[in-house]
């Protein structure tokens, strides 16, 4: 039997160079989004760190926490939207069911 819900983990890194109001905005838009549809677990600013490489010619990120409890369908969802956000440089989301 399949599940109804699932705990899942993302984790997303945005451009360092925007100001700290439009990071916030970026990381409020994400996180209301996920509430629609399922139930936030935390989540946690980690703040700029170096990458591990460049990626657009940049070295640092704002990296970002987040789990969540939702519908197995949400998570593509949620990913097809990180890739459309020119803000977002980097992201992946895990099952932590599995």
């Amino acid at each position: 039997m399949a599940k109804i819900n699932a705990n899942y983990e993302v984790i997303f890194i945005i451009d360092p160079s925007l100001s700290e109001e439009a990071t916030a905005a970026v990381v409020a838009k994400f996180k209301e989004m996920t509430e629609a549809q399922g139930t936030i677990g935390e989540v946690e600013e980690w703040g700029k760190r170096r990458l591990a490489y460049p990626i657009n010619d940049l070295n640092d990120g704002y990296y970002v926490r987040m789990t969540f409890t939702a519908g197995a369908a949400y998570p593509a969802e949620l990913d097809r939207k990180l890739r459309i956000d020119s803000n977002i440089m980097r992201s992946i989301i895990v099952c932590m069911d599995e």
